[in-house]
Parts: structure tokens; sequence; C-alpha cells
């Protein structure tokens, strides 16, 4: 009998310690994923950061830090969806957000955002099918801008050496076709807005976003 009971004792003992070093292992790996999840988070890496956070939260679902941490990375995960026009999904990284954090104020913010964006997206495709190809090519044209801007800063660069005054005059014809630029891609996104709002046919060729013969009065 009191060999019994003896051999019962040592393998609760044992039982016990081995319970207790698997917590301790559990722990300390789901403190490592939150902190990978925290280091991805300032490195900008949302992806990995939400990728750690679910791995701590399989060890331990009620972990705080894991939850708080996967909630706000899918939120900006959804914010950067939304600022991409992808409506669906940025609605869905949002959802796995609010099973995590259902009150956050900035959560709702941002869903009623995207509610609102996709009904005006909506209005701006049944006006103008086609706009997304201009607002491309706009936006093309915008950065083919700095490209002017670093002629003229060059020309003055130059100047600052060689002090001669043909760079100052070539800084200034280089300028003044910016001027000239920036004028007829401002009268293209007047025409460009007008199309938006009022509509335009559904063949983008038949729509002409030439320059307007005057920029005033502007809205």
């Amino acid at each position: 009998m009191n060999r019994t009971i003896a051999v019962l004792g040592l393998a609760l003992l044992v039982s016990l310690g081995a319970t207790g070093c698997a917590g301790g292992i559990s722990s300390g790996i789901v403190d490592t994923r939150n902190h990978q999840g925290d280091l991805a988070i300032d490195n900008g890496n949302y992806t990995e950061a939400a990728r750690a956070y679910r791995l701590a939260l399989q060890l331990a679902p009620d972990d705080e830090h894991a939850r708080a941490g996967l909630a706000s990375v899918q939120l900006k995960i959804a914010d950067q969806l939304y600022q991409n026009s992808k409506f669906d999904e940025a609605v869905a990284a949002l959802a796995v957000a609010a099973k995590y954090d259902p009150t956050s104020v900035r959560l709702q913010a941002l869903r009623s955002e995207i509610d609102d964006a996709r009904i005006k997206r909506e209005i701006v495709v049944s006006n103008y099918p086609t706009y997304r190809e201009t607002g491309v090519a706009l936006r093309r044209s915008y950065a083919q801008l700095n490209m002017q801007s670093a002629e003229v800063l060059a020309s003055l660069q130059r100047f600052d050496y060689t002090y001669d005054s043909a760079q100052l005059s070539k800084a200034i014809r280089a300028s003044l076709e910016l001027n000239q630029e920036v004028g007829r891609l401002t009268a293209r996104m007047i025409a460009f807005r007008r199309l938006v709002e009022s509509g335009s046919p559904k063949d983008a060729s038949d729509v002409s976003l030439s320059s307007a013969a005057s920029l005033l009065p502007l809205p």
C-alpha cells in the first residue's frame, strides 16, 4: 500500500513539473511572438506583424497584448487597402480587427469612410466609366513635372559655380515651360472633374481633355 502511494505521488510530482515547464515554454513563445509583432509594426511590415500576433494567439487566445496588436495592425492593413481602392479586402481586414477590438472608434470611422467611398465610386463610374484611365494619365503627367523642376534646379546649381548668366537664362526658360505645363494640367483637371460630375461617353476616345481657353473662373 505504502509503495503504491509513493509511486502515485512521484507520478503526480512529475506531471505537475512537466505541466509547469510546458506552461513556461508556452508563455515564452507568446512573449517572443508579441515582440516580433511589435518590431514588425515599427518597421512598417504589417503583414509580418499580423502573422506574429496570430501565432501568439494560437497559444494564448486571451493574451491582451496579442489581441490589441492584431487589432491595431489589421486596422493599418485595412487603411492601406482602402487607400489602394481595394474596398472588399479592406472590409475583410476590418472584420478581423473587430473580433479583437469591436469598440474601436477608428475602426468604425474607417468602415464608414469605405462605405461612403463605395457609394461615390458607383456614382463616378456611372457618370464616367473611363475615369480611371484619365486619372492615371493625369498623375503620370504631374510626375513628369518633377523632371522639369529638376532641370531648373540643375541650371541654378551650375550658375552657383560657373557664374554664367546663360545658366540663369536656361533656368528661366525651363521655369516658363513648367508654368505653362502646370496651367495646361490644371485645365485638364477642371475638365476631368466636370466629366466625373456630369457624365461623359463610355469611350474615352470621344472625350477631349485638352487645355481650356482660360482657367478662370476657377471653382
